[in-house]
């Protein structure tokens, strides 16, 4: 009787295998965990302080809904000095957490019946988040081809029919490393635009690059009217997974219409957190280029490690802290990953979780110590060169 009580749509969620393994690992003993897109880093000094500033001067009050207009505007000043871009602070909303600006993103711009088109592999959570709206989702999956994910824009464009309204795309992949070019960036968008549709696009891992300072984004080839809302959220850059603190930046006639969402859902972002984001973006420069610094070393470890193996192939990600890999003659990844926890007490995400043609795959978060890595690399080779 009380199943009945919720939703029905509750009922039809389909599962998220990376959840799923963390709780098969749990209460297990000795577990390496690089199954969860965070590193092992705490968040620095100068942003806990500046957050801790605004709680002893009283900053514990309801906000703006979208956010301070002091962060509102860093942002706008963010994005000027590190995209050379012209964002006007009316047009940043900030969110509690990137995954309450996708949720508050999909609830303003779809609903039942409506269609969108995801560019997979994806973080299983992006998908889940449009089954909520009751939207259907088609999935145009990256091809791998040799030893390198691409897209295939005729195949993107062939997939989106009359009942597209979203395009929602990871750039950088959340879980390949694939970072779509300028180039088709603009296509994307000049596509999408002569037909109303709308680009939704997670920029989470934007910073996150081994060459240069940033990757390229929609906002450098987008219009200031265009249908286009970009996510970005301050956990990967600056360690602070746990804060729970994003954005969204839209064009002007978004502001009106996110805010009215946001009211309903969390009315305001914590207001004492958002000084420390404030310091995250005017002072993290440094840090992010020590964790970057780390990233790369161990990025190139593991595929060293990995082509010493011999039966482990994976693309040479150029931007996060992913290596999303295959095993020779292990195509269930499930019970892949159930092996490595169990046998080697590494904890990692199945591919399953990121898409319907992803489901070989495994992927593996590099953002840890040098020393916790090389650990879990040696149980992970001691399993699977068995």
């Amino acid at each position: 009787m009380t199943e009945r009580k919720f939703r029905p749509v509750l009922h039809a969620l389909t599962a998220n295998p990376g959840n799923e393994m963390m709780r098969y690992a749990q209460g297990k003993d000795d577990i390496i965990t690089l199954g969860q897109g965070e590193g092992d880093a705490p968040t620095p000094d100068f942003i806990c302080e500046a957050t801790m500033r605004a709680l002893k001067d009283g900053r514990t009050f309801y906000g703006p809904v979208l956010g301070s207009n002091e962060l509102r505007q860093s942002l706008s000043e963010y994005y000027e000095r590190i995209y050379n871009l012209d964002i006007p602070s009316s047009r940043v909303f900030v969110t509690a957490s990137g995954s309450t600006a996708m949720h508050l993103s999909l609830a303003a711009l779809v609903d039942k019946g409506d269609e969108v088109i995801a560019v997979t592999p994806i973080w299983k959570n992006l998908l889940g988040a449009v089954e909520l709206t009751q939207a259907t989702t088609k999935q145009v999956a990256l091809d791998y081809v040799d030893n390198e994910w691409v897209l295939d824009l005729d195949k993107l464009f062939a997939a989106i029919n009359e009942k597209t309204k979203v395009l929602l795309i990871v750039t950088p992949s959340n879980p390949t490393g694939w970072t779509a070019s300028r180039d088709e960036l603009r296509a994307i968008l000049d596509f999408t635009r002569e037909r109303g549709i709308w680009v939704l696009s997670d920029e989470v891992y934007g910073r996150l690059v081994y060459e240069g300072v940033r990757a390229p984004s929609f906002l450098d080839v987008a219009k200031d009217d265009d249908l286009l809302l970009v996510v970005n959220s301050f956990s990967k850059s600056w360690a602070m997974t746990g804060w729970r603190l994003g954005w969204i930046v839209g064009p002007h006639e978004a502001e009106a219409k996110i805010r009215d969402v946001a009211l309903y859902n969390k009315l305001c972002p914590p207001t004492f957190t958002q000084y420390g984001a404030i310091a995250a973006l005017e002072e993290g420069e440094e840090f992010l280029k020590q964790q970057l610094k780390l990233w790369h070393k161990n990025r190139d470890l593991v595929v060293k490690r990995f082509k010493k193996m011999g039966n482990v192939h994976m693309s040479y990600p150029k931007s996060t802290f992913y290596a999303f890999f295959k095993v020779d003659g292990q195509d269930d990844c499930i019970e892949m990953t159930k092996r490595l926890i169990d046998e080697a007490g590494v904890l990692l995400s199945p591919g399953s979780a990121f898409g319907e043609e992803a489901k070989g795959y495994i992927r593996l978060c590099f953002a840890v110590s040098t020393e916790r890595l090389n650990e879990a690399l040696d149980r992970i080779e001691a399993v699977i060169c068995k």
